[in-house]
């Protein structure tokens, strides 16, 4: 297994990298951001371990560039202990896993072997659900053949309740979704924005895909 670590702490990070060689894995080790990102651009790892505080270009800017730009490579997040922020932004921004500091090295090594071990999944970025369909890459929405014209928000609820077809999401999953963990709940925004989708991705004699289901939230089924 070929690991890359991106942790500016150099004792902690030749403490991994020692730890994971003694287990006959293949690492590499940078101290910044820019390098994190050049060396993981290449594609060439089994997992990536990345720090969020690093110089030059912070953990998340590293990872949110790698999904850019199509690199699937598991990604471990090391973070505080108490920065659930952090930890709730990192798994949106397409961390597959993450490991609270101070972390045990025994912990650190089951996880990397976990992901390492991951089968890859080739994802399609378009999501269908009876006629309509949402291209994740292009940001593109369409019911039949009608091109459905939303705002960001709309876009960003719509793709959420899409990804979790048939799931049943609250208000305060969707709030935390779309506009940020620290958004007011107590707001009817969702409720807002879920009768301006029903509007827009609605057809006359189409089949309703967003449904209310009372006292817990809103599920997409067809």
């Amino acid at each position: 297994m070929k690991v890359l670590v991106v942790e500016d702490d150099l004792t902690v990070g030749r403490f991994v990298k020692r730890g994971l060689e003694e287990q006959r894995m293949n690492v590499d080790l940078v101290d910044d951001g820019p390098q994190g990102l050049e060396r993981g651009s290449r594609g060439e790892y089994d997992v990536i371990v990345l720090d969020l505080r690093l110089p030059g270009m912070n953990g998340i800017e590293v990872l949110r560039t790698l999904r850019d730009r199509g690199i699937d490579t598991p990604v471990l997040v090391l973070t505080a202990q108490d920065a659930v922020d952090s930890k709730v932004q990192a798994l949106r921004t397409g961390a597959d896993d993450y490991v609270t500091k101070p972390f045990s090295f025994e912990e650190l090594l089951a996880r990397v072997e976990a992901l390492g071990r991951r089968p890859r999944e080739i994802v399609s970025p378009t999501f269908r659900i009876g006629d309509l369909s949402v291209d994740t890459a292009s940001r593109q929405v369409k019911r039949g053949e009608d091109v459905v014209d939303l705002t960001p928000k709309e876009y960003a609820v719509l793709e959420y309740l899409v990804r979790n077809e048939g799931r049943v999401l609250s208000r305060t999953l969707i709030t935390e979704y779309a506009w940020g963990y620290n958004f007011d709940p107590g707001t009817n925004v969702v409720d807002v924005v879920i009768n301006r989708l029903r509007k827009k991705i609605g057809q006359r004699g189409a089949n309703p895909l967003i449904h209310t289901v009372r006292g817990v939230g809103y599920v997409m089924r067809a």
